[in-house]
């Protein structure tokens, strides 16, 4: 099945004797091989195999130079993970040669003087057991690549399905679902000033938008009130972020612990005044303590059905004084200094007026 690809491969005789190499290459031709390379000084191997890999080497062992288990050495650096057959040429080698010989990589053994039959029959099973190594490579390598595609192609949907769950929560109380945006911009902006690595910064891009995915669980009547909440009112509304992260929980990748984190804890206060736990400075996750920052920003400058929109500078005057009490010193610090960015993401992700 592949003698087409085996007539045309090319083979690597390395023999100092000329006339050892001469028969073989008279012998290959008669065979139909036409790719034929030889060398009676070892030395140069290495330039002739970059300049053009072998498919296949005829070696002899006892060479001046190089000798042949140097030469293989070398082949084997040459050739990385490549299946390189090598055959090795020898009149009388004893037992111990052979081994050394197979340990150095020789694949097989061809006796001088050349026999016909002999030297057909055992480059034709080398060259096919290349060949089909290589058949298999390139199989493995599309294989890869279509896991790849797929892999690629079931994050884009998870992430996908992600989104549209933060917005699905958002929808209740905010008619475009550009809040979740805009905050989860800010959030990874927020990230990667205070130093954290560019993966992590996309994880909290991509998980802060279920941050209120718990609202889902809330009544209209409380959700949706245009006036303040009464007590018992708001004891249900601070059940959203248990509730989210009851739905967030379970799961064993990275982001989905990440979104878990923020639901839960994004309403925690860096003064231990928060809920729905009462943690206090570092108890909080650092996600959670970011998307904190964040989502109060975008939450006091967007109208909501029981407020009007806070002016920005109004809204950063706040953040600054609940530095130390709501949020985190150092990140109420970063999060001022990316007032340029972060109107630049709030007028690309405006609300319709």
């Amino acid at each position: 099945m592949f003698d087409d690809d085996m007539k045309s491969a090319r083979l690597l005789i390395v023999d100092d004797q000329q006339a050892n190499v001469t028969l073989l290459e008279r012998i290959l031709r008669s065979q139909g091989f036409v790719n034929l390379v030889s060398t009676t000084d070892s030395r140069q191997v290495e330039s002739m195999y970059r300049q053009a890999p072998a498919d296949l080497v005829l070696l002899d062992l006892v060479m001046p130079h190089l000798d042949g288990f140097q030469v293989m050495t070398l082949l084997q650096r040459l050739s990385g993970d490549e299946f390189l057959p090598v055959i090795v040429l020898t009149a009388n080698a004893d037992q111990e040669t052979k081994l050394r010989a197979l340990s150095a990589g020789a694949m097989e053994f061809l006796g001088k003087p050349f026999d016909l039959v002999e030297v057909q029959l055992r480059i034709r099973n080398m060259l096919q057991t290349r060949l089909m190594h290589m058949a298999l490579r390139s199989q493995n390598a599309q294989l890869e690549d279509r896991v790849k595609d797929r892999t690629q192609e079931l994050e884009q949907t998870r992430l996908e399905v992600i989104r549209r769950l933060g917005r699905a929560a958002e929808y209740r109380d905010n008619e475009t679902g550009l809040h979740t945006i805009r905050m989860s911009n800010y959030s990874a902006l927020l990230a990667r000033v205070v130093g954290l690595s560019g993966s992590d910064c996309e994880l909290i891009l991509n998980a802060s938008p279920m941050h209120d995915l718990g609202k889902i669980g809330i009544p209209d009547g409380i959700l949706l009130k245009p006036g303040k909440l009464d007590a018992a009112e708001w004891i249900t509304m601070k059940t959203h972020p248990l509730i989210g992260a009851e739905i967030l929980s379970g799961h064993e990748t990275e982001l989905m612990r990440v979104a878990h984190a923020i639901a839960l804890n994004h309403h925690e206060k860096w003064d231990g005044s928060g809920y729905p736990a009462g943690l206090k400075g570092e108890e909080i996750p650092l996600v959670a303590r970011i998307v904190a920052v964040a989502d109060v920003f975008d939450a006091l400058t967007t109208a909501r059905p029981y407020k009007s929109a806070w002016s920005v500078e109004d809204a950063l005057e706040y953040i600054r004084e609940q530095s130390g009490h709501h949020f985190e010193p150092r990140l109420v610090d970063a999060f001022l200094s990316l007032l340029p960015e972060v109107l630049d993401i709030r007028r690309r992700y405006a609300e319709p007026e």
